[in-house]
């Protein structure tokens, strides 16, 4: 069995590769920061671990990857890699969104397509989307973020839904937890409002249900309960309360 995980290097990716080496899976580790990965490497010493640096940000690097190993035997794709910018719209770069673009909804797009194509004509293979609870709400002050990460969940669904009416064994899941002890707060230049759950279990949780099958994986409880009475509010007071939220994580 051999995964691929792009953004392997540091958070979720990197404990989502610790994890599967525990469970006996070979990996293809993908990421920008070569010394990362190499460290990395030389931890999952009980397994077989290929690594490639590449920015997947660039559609040309997504195919060149593809090519490299699409020979591989690849059982898992597990496309983690991504990042957010915090700020009111007309204030934040519009070349660093650009490429949050490019990284977080093309990059993924490419990937998916390109594999599930081969999954699909084998009828096996897992893929993983990592999305985030940021894909079932807007969010102003974060809008390019939220954006991107409602394209992945609802691009994941779409596809879900599409394996299903051809009784493919080929599965998909989109990973959507709220706050995660990583380093995507310091990118993103935020703070939680609410204390995250850690990186192992965020990782753990996530593994194991896209290997049941399950479609949307949220691994925090209190985010169960917000997207629970998210239905009984309207879309304007819902964008109030998201917009004193994401205020509040900026001003900390």
């Amino acid at each position: 069995m051999k995964a691929l995980i792009t953004g392997a290097s540091s958070g979720i990716g990197r404990d989502m590769a610790r994890y599967l080496a525990s469970k006996g899976w070979d990996l293809i580790l993908v990421a920008r920061r070569e010394d990362r990965l190499k460290e990395l490497k030389a931890e999952l010493d009980n397994v077989n671990v290929r690594i490639i640096t590449t920015d997947v940000g660039s559609a040309d690097c997504c195919r060149e990857l593809y090519e490299m190993t699409k020979d591989d035997g690849v059982d898992f794709l597990i496309n983690n890699a991504g990042f957010g910018l915090a700020g009111e719209f007309t204030a934040t770069d519009l070349d660093v969104e650009l490429n949050m673009i490019d990284v977080n909804i093309r990059a993924l797009h490419i990937l998916t397509k390109l594999f599930l194509r081969d999954f699909t004509a084998r009828d096996s293979g897992v893929i993983l989307n990592v999305a985030s609870s940021a894909g079932f709400m807007p969010g102003p002050l974060l809008s390019t973020y939220y954006a991107s990460k409602n394209y992945v969940l609802r691009l994941s669904e779409a596809i879900y839904e599409e394996l299903r009416r051809k009784g493919s064994h080929v599965r998909i899941s989109a990973l959507c937890p709220g706050p995660v002890n990583t380093e995507f707060n310091q990118v993103a230049k935020v703070r939680f409002a609410m204390k995250g759950i850690s990186s192992e279990d965020c990782a753990r949780i996530a593994i194991d249900n896209a290997l049941k099958g399950k479609l949307i994986i949220i691994p925090s409880a209190s985010v169960k309960v917000g997207l629970f009475f998210r239905r009984f509010v309207g879309e304007k007071f819902l964008l109030k309360l998201a917009y004193n939220f994401q205020r509040r994580k900026n001003e900390k």
